[in-house]
């Protein structure tokens, strides 16, 4: 029996993936998407808290990191916020933005899987899940009449067969949250075709610590605080959540994108506030009092509480006449630049997206297809570009995409 071809076969059913297929079709080609996952688009229904921060109404370059900078330039010029935005518009589904340009659906994360399955639907995309691809084999042809590539399944409920195409696309997307699916498949068929693998790790995910520190900061679980968090790479002003488990919030996912394992970072725990100033002012004005009383105002009741304890514990009952200034200054300095050494972060189980992956160097930034292997594609997080925490990662998902697909569609 001969194999079944496709004019072009997409691995992966997540954002990019669906995505691709889609823009891929309307040039009026066969396409079929391979998942071994059970449901399309699991990702896309858990993300934003299930809301789905599907674009940011302010993308650029500056908000990805990689080993190559500019590598994401050209999709995301060619594929902008607004193009997504009207799509969905098209479609009816209720939006809204919330903080930094980063817009949620009002209702559910399924109105953008459903907007995807629908626009695939609609083009002629075929779906096929709980298959697996036991091989893939090249033909070593750029000849777009002739099939370039055999991909060996195997359905999870029927007989193993073979399937061929011109063109392949790796969706597969990164490591991150592995109960959703995620494997390091992608990753595997670009080393196959000769591909470099920039090292992956977990990101936009929460620190955790084992020390002192880890203790007082397990005793605050629930509590936010506005803070400044940076290292040397990065700095993000945003709001940090102490949980059972360590460091969390935005200004510490954010912050994950930029750390390497090992290194301390800063936490401004007052950036509203002069705190040299205030201690100097306040030790002049009223100097009976505590240093609880002057930062009451500053921080929660429990909170400061264990502040107390684990910066002034030898000055909590003292009288500001009492301490030195240049205590206060030192104080000053330490709420202002809380410096701390993770023990780690809590990895690809609650990561939201992988950081590394396959090397732009050798991919084209225009069209998304292998310097090495023609009619090969590479889209979505499985590339080495991770974007910010606030709808970046589905920006590069619907670029990569489209780019991909209109240098695909364009061949015919």
């Amino acid at each position: 029996m001969s194999a079944q071809h496709f004019d072009t076969i997409i691995i992966g059913a997540g954002a990019s993936g669906l995505f691709c297929a889609f823009q891929t079709a309307l040039f009026g080609k066969s396409v079929l998407v391979l998942d071994h996952a059970n449901k399309a688009g699991k990702k896309i229904l858990m993300s934003g808290g299930g809301r789905c921060n599907f674009i940011n109404t302010n993308v650029g370059s500056a908000n990805f990191v990689g080993e190559n900078p500019h590598f994401v330039k050209s999709a995301l010029s060619r594929y902008t916020s607004e193009d997504f935005i009207a799509l969905v518009q098209k479609h009816g589904v209720a939006y809204h933005e919330k903080g930094r340009g980063e817009l949620f659906c009002d209702n559910s994360s399924k109105d953008i899987l459903n907007l995807l399955l629908t626009e695939c639907q609609d083009a002629g995309v075929s779906i096929r899940l709980n298959t697996s691809i036991t091989a893939i084999h090249a033909a070593n042809t750029d000849n777009n009449t002739m099939p370039n590539f055999t991909l060996d399944v195997q359905p999870k409920d029927g007989k193993a067969h073979s399937l061929t195409c011109q063109f392949l696309v790796v969706a597969t997307g990164g490591l991150s949250i592995p109960t959703l699916g995620a494997s390091g498949f992608g990753y595997q068929v670009a080393q196959q075709f000769g591909h470099r693998i920039v090292p992956t790790t977990a990101s936009l995910v929460p620190f955790t610590f084992t020390d002192d520190t880890g203790e007082m900061i397990k005793s605050l679980a629930g509590i936010s605080l506005d803070v400044v968090a940076k290292n040397a790479r990065a700095s993000f002003a945003l709001p940090m959540l102490f949980t059972h488990r360590g460091l969390s919030g935005p200004a510490m996912l954010q912050l994950s994108n930029y750390w390497q394992a090992g290194e301390s970072i800063t936490i401004n725990l007052l950036p509203a506030a002069d705190v040299k100033t205030l201690l100097l002012t306040a030790k002049k004005r009223t100097p009976k009092q505590r240093l609880r009383t002057v930062l009451a105002d500053f921080f929660p009741k429990k909170l400061l509480t264990a502040f107390e304890a684990h910066f002034w514990q030898a000055h909590k009952d003292t009288e500001l006449a009492n301490i030195k200034d240049e205590t206060l200054v030192s104080l000053a300095e330490t709420l202002h630049a809380w410096q701390i050494k993770p023990a780690g972060t809590e990895g690809y189980r609650v990561a939201e997206v992988t950081r590394g992956g396959v090397a732009s160097d050798d991919v084209s930034g225009k069209t998304m297809e292998s310097k090495l292997q023609p009619n090969l594609f590479f889209i979505g997080e499985v590339l080495d570009v991770t974007g910010w925490l606030g709808g970046f990662n589905f920006a590069w998902a619907w670029a990569s995409g489209y780019a991909c697909a209109q240098s695909i569609g364009m061949r015919w």
